[in-house]
Protein backbone atom coordinates (compact mmCIF):
# COMPACT_ATOMS: atom_id res chain seq x y z
CA UNK A 1 0.00 0.00 0.00
CA UNK A 2 2.77 2.01 0.89
CA UNK A 3 4.84 1.59 -2.42
CA UNK A 4 1.71 2.72 -4.28
CA UNK A 5 0.97 5.95 -2.21
CA UNK A 6 4.90 6.66 -3.57
CA UNK A 7 4.07 6.50 -7.02
CA UNK A 8 0.89 7.68 -7.24
CA UNK A 9 2.31 10.98 -5.71
CA UNK A 10 5.81 10.72 -8.46
CA UNK A 11 3.34 10.27 -11.15
CA UNK A 12 1.79 13.31 -10.41
CA UNK A 13 4.48 15.29 -9.16
CA UNK A 14 5.99 14.70 -13.11
CA UNK A 15 2.80 15.49 -14.56
CA UNK A 16 3.28 18.94 -12.97
CA UNK A 17 6.34 19.37 -14.52
CA UNK A 18 5.90 19.22 -18.16
CA UNK A 19 4.43 22.73 -17.63
CA UNK A 20 6.13 24.18 -14.58
CA UNK A 21 8.31 27.26 -15.13
CA UNK A 22 9.45 29.08 -12.47
CA UNK A 23 9.33 33.02 -13.57
CA UNK A 24 5.75 33.59 -13.93
CA UNK A 25 2.95 31.38 -15.62
CA UNK A 26 4.92 30.45 -18.76
CA UNK A 27 7.94 31.84 -20.90
CA UNK A 28 8.19 34.58 -22.53
CA UNK A 29 7.41 34.22 -26.37
CA UNK A 30 9.57 33.84 -29.01
CA UNK A 31 11.59 37.03 -29.85
CA UNK A 32 14.69 38.47 -31.52
CA UNK A 33 17.50 38.77 -29.13
CA UNK A 34 18.61 42.46 -30.54
CA UNK A 35 16.85 45.72 -30.03
CA UNK A 36 13.54 46.12 -31.89
CA UNK A 37 15.17 49.62 -33.48
CA UNK A 38 17.94 47.62 -35.24
CA UNK A 39 17.86 47.23 -38.52
CA UNK A 40 18.54 44.00 -40.35
CA UNK A 41 20.01 42.91 -43.58
CA UNK A 42 20.37 39.81 -44.97
CA UNK A 43 23.64 38.95 -47.14
CA UNK A 44 25.23 36.63 -49.20
CA UNK A 45 25.45 32.81 -48.33
CA UNK A 46 22.32 33.32 -46.23
CA UNK A 47 24.44 35.28 -43.40
CA UNK A 48 22.64 37.97 -41.38
CA UNK A 49 23.76 41.59 -40.27
CA UNK A 50 22.20 43.38 -37.35
CA UNK A 51 22.63 47.12 -37.34
CA UNK A 52 21.72 49.84 -34.86
CA UNK A 53 22.18 53.20 -35.60
CA UNK A 54 22.91 55.40 -32.92
CA UNK A 55 23.05 59.20 -32.27
CA UNK A 56 20.86 60.24 -35.61
CA UNK A 57 23.06 58.07 -37.69
CA UNK A 58 26.61 59.42 -36.75
CA UNK A 59 27.07 56.09 -35.12
CA UNK A 60 26.67 52.49 -35.83
CA UNK A 61 26.50 49.27 -33.22
CA UNK A 62 27.07 46.30 -35.38
CA UNK A 63 25.31 43.54 -33.56
CA UNK A 64 25.78 39.86 -33.13
CA UNK A 65 24.37 37.46 -30.60
CA UNK A 66 27.66 36.90 -28.54
CA UNK A 67 29.46 40.88 -28.95
CA UNK A 68 28.54 44.16 -30.63
CA UNK A 69 30.50 46.82 -31.13
CA UNK A 70 30.31 50.44 -32.42
CA UNK A 71 31.73 52.24 -35.52
CA UNK A 72 31.41 56.06 -35.57
CA UNK A 73 31.11 57.57 -39.29
CA UNK A 74 33.78 57.96 -41.30
CA UNK A 75 34.51 60.08 -44.63
CA UNK A 76 32.92 58.25 -47.21
CA UNK A 77 32.99 59.71 -51.42
CA UNK A 78 29.73 57.69 -51.41
CA UNK A 79 27.04 56.51 -49.23
CA UNK A 80 27.80 56.48 -45.59
CA UNK A 81 30.95 54.33 -44.03
CA UNK A 82 31.46 54.10 -40.45
CA UNK A 83 34.75 52.26 -38.80
CA UNK A 84 36.29 52.14 -35.78
CA UNK A 85 39.86 51.70 -37.49
CA UNK A 86 40.19 48.21 -38.04
CA UNK A 87 36.15 47.48 -38.88
CA UNK A 88 34.22 49.21 -42.05
CA UNK A 89 30.40 49.11 -42.55
CA UNK A 90 29.69 51.06 -45.66
CA UNK A 91 26.48 51.78 -46.84
CA UNK A 92 24.64 53.21 -49.89
CA UNK A 93 20.75 53.48 -49.98
CA UNK A 94 19.56 49.86 -48.37
CA UNK A 95 22.62 47.94 -49.36
CA UNK A 96 25.60 47.26 -46.99
CA UNK A 97 28.75 45.89 -46.83
CA UNK A 98 31.28 44.88 -43.67
CA UNK A 99 34.69 44.38 -43.57
CA UNK A 100 36.99 43.42 -41.14
CA UNK A 101 40.61 44.20 -41.55
CA UNK A 102 40.18 44.84 -45.27
CA UNK A 103 38.43 41.56 -45.65
CA UNK A 104 34.87 41.33 -46.60
CA UNK A 105 32.82 39.60 -44.33
CA UNK A 106 28.91 40.14 -45.09
CA UNK A 107 29.11 40.83 -48.94
CA UNK A 108 25.14 42.38 -50.78
CA UNK A 109 23.26 42.98 -47.66
CA UNK A 110 19.95 44.15 -47.94
CA UNK A 111 17.28 45.86 -45.66
CA UNK A 112 15.18 43.44 -44.62
CA UNK A 113 11.47 45.20 -44.12
CA UNK A 114 10.34 44.10 -40.92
Amino acid sequence: MKRKIVVACAGAALAGCSSWWPFGSSPAPDRPWYPADATVYKCEANKTLIVRYLEGGKAAMVMFPDREFRLDQARSASGVAYSNGRTDLRTIGDEVQLEEGGNPQYVNCRRVQQ
